[in-house]
């Protein structure tokens, strides 16, 4: 059974980092209090999952970009997002963990065709400071 565990948690992460929403932080404070685990293990596997959800985001919207150019279809909500990409590259992507932005920052940065490199490593980087705060406070 715990191996579903963390499988759950990786689960819950990866849904939690695309446009629906998730419950990652709650399971991770759970399983750290449940002492099962190492919270290092927990780190990486919430962090593993939140980013390739980051990532999948991206690459939505790095496909979206192939049929519609990013311009034409940035909604008046959305400028702000945009606007913070163009402005500071692939850096703005440390905020992807906050919530409401950071899922349409993903989105945007493929959109904008930021390397996926960078991309990447700053998504990972914001995502597992993140998580690594919330196991230092509980």
């Amino acid at each position: 059974m715990e191996d579903y565990s963390l499988i759950g948690l990786f689960i819950s992460a990866f849904i939690s980092s695309t446009l629906f929403p998730g419950g990652s932080e709650a399971i991770l404070i759970y399983m750290a209090s449940q002492a099962d685990y190492p919270d290092l293990q927990l780190l990486w596997v919430a962090t593993a999952g939140n980013t390739l959800g980051g990532m999948t985001s991206w690459l939505i919207g790095f496909w979206i970009a192939h049929k519609y150019p990013a311009q034409d279809l940035v909604k008046p909500g959305q400028r702000k997002a945009l606007a913070m990409i163009e402005r500071w590259g692939s850096p703005v992507l440390l905020l992807s963990w906050l919530p409401v932005i950071g899922d349409p920052l993903c989105v945007v940065a493929g959109w904008l065709r930021i390397h996926w490199l960078p991309g990447l490593l700053m998504i990972m980087l914001g995502k597992a400071v993140r998580y690594a705060v919330l196991l230092a406070i509980f």
